[in-house]
């Protein structure tokens, strides 16, 4: 396993929602994506972006509603279009297969604080801490992932800087929420890394 795989990895099972749709095409391969739910332990449903290569979906004879196991990594990508959020999060998958089993949401990264963390109350009173990773991509690239941390974990990463190097375990997270535009208001969705564990490394 090579050290970008290491920096970036997530293993998700889920429920496939919709059948594969055509995304783009680069360097000659087509990427087809899909919605995957994953349920959790709470019950509350996340519904994370799945971007596969049509020969890893070539292998599946793949259906909606199926029952589907995926390794991949968490990819960040900038919406230059007017259209959603600026920044938009899906997972790249390299492993793809049919497994039945529980529902499973981990990711593990290692990367760099490039944005001062913010700590700030939740409506409830609970104390969260919104940071930004960068994460090392081949070809000299990076992934930008917003990740937040609660309770004790989110006042340790407010006194860390930018340029601090920190590894993180969680989950991958879809949020609704409300925004007002010019009176009106719209619903959106946020996508995050919730963490789990959190700790600054060499």
């Amino acid at each position: 396993m090579d050290e970008i795989t290491v920096n970036n990895r997530c293993i998700l099972r889920g429920i496939m929602k919709e059948v594969p749709r055509y995304s783009h095409s680069a360097k000659g391969e087509d990427f087809y994506q899909f919605p995957l739910e994953i349920m959790r332990l709470s019950g509350v449903c996340d519904t994370i972006n799945i971007l596969a290569r049509s020969t890893l979906l070539d292998e599946l004879e793949v259906e909606e509603d199926c029952k589907i196991y995926i390794e991949g990594s968490l990819r960040s990508f900038n919406n230059k279009t007017d259209i959603g959020p600026k920044l938009i999060l899906t997972v790249l998958a390299s492993v793809m297969l049919f497994e039945k089993g529980e529902d499973e949401n981990t990711i593990e990264l290692k990367g760099t604080i490039c944005k001062k963390p913010s700590l700030r109350l939740t409506p409830m009173g609970r104390e969260i801490c919104d940071l930004m990773i960068a994460v090392n991509r081949r070809y000299g690239r990076s992934d930008y992932l917003p990740c937040i941390a609660w309770g004790l974990k989110a006042r340790e990463a407010a006194d860390w800087d930018v340029g601090d190097c920190v590894a993180i375990s969680g989950r991958i997270q879809s949020r609704q929420y409300t925004k007002l535009i010019e009176g009106e208001a719209f619903k959106k969705t946020a996508f995050e890394v919730s963490v789990n564990e959190i700790h600054l490394i060499e």
